[in-house]
């Protein structure tokens, strides 16, 4: 999530949380931004995120980690609010056959709804791709 606009710029999906996964997260995210000097990269404290492949990773793109204090779900209460829509709005609302089905629903979820179409009072209900255009159009 780019804290800027609230906007899902790198996800994965698979059965486990791996490292693997999280840095497939990481490469969709990276292609997807123009990166300045001084990024920071926030994450909870999980095992994946602290792995040194996955935090050199970080370094080889110059994002410096950061990292939410043990237990403490406010530190990245961004994310944790995304999270909990996406599961009530759309993850406990299906039932999947399999992983395809999954990834199908979730990236229609966050790609055509949740970023393009669904209305966020932190930006001033309109949608995520609305705001980022805005923003743009205005600093040239």
């Amino acid at each position: 999530m780019d804290l800027f606009s609230r906007k899902i710029i790198g996800w994965s999906l698979d059965k486990t949380v791996t490292t693997d996964l999280i840095k497939s997260a990481l490469v969709t995210a990276v292609a997807s931004r123009r990166r300045e000097p001084g990024l920071i990269l926030h994450s909870d404290q999980s095992v994946q995120y602290r792995a040194k492949e996955y935090v050199l990773a970080l370094y080889d793109e110059r994002i410096k980690p950061s990292m939410s204090r043990k237990g403490n779900c406010w530190d990245n209460a961004a994310m944790e609010s995304f999270f909990a829509r996406l599961k009530v709005e759309e993850i406990c609302t299906q039932t999947y056959q399999n992983l395809s089905e999954a990834y199908a629903s979730v990236f229609e979820y966050i790609e055509m709804f949740y970023n393009r179409i669904r209305r966020h009072s932190t930006i001033g209900n309109i949608s995520l791709v609305e705001y980022e255009n805005h923003y743009y159009k205005r600093s040239g």
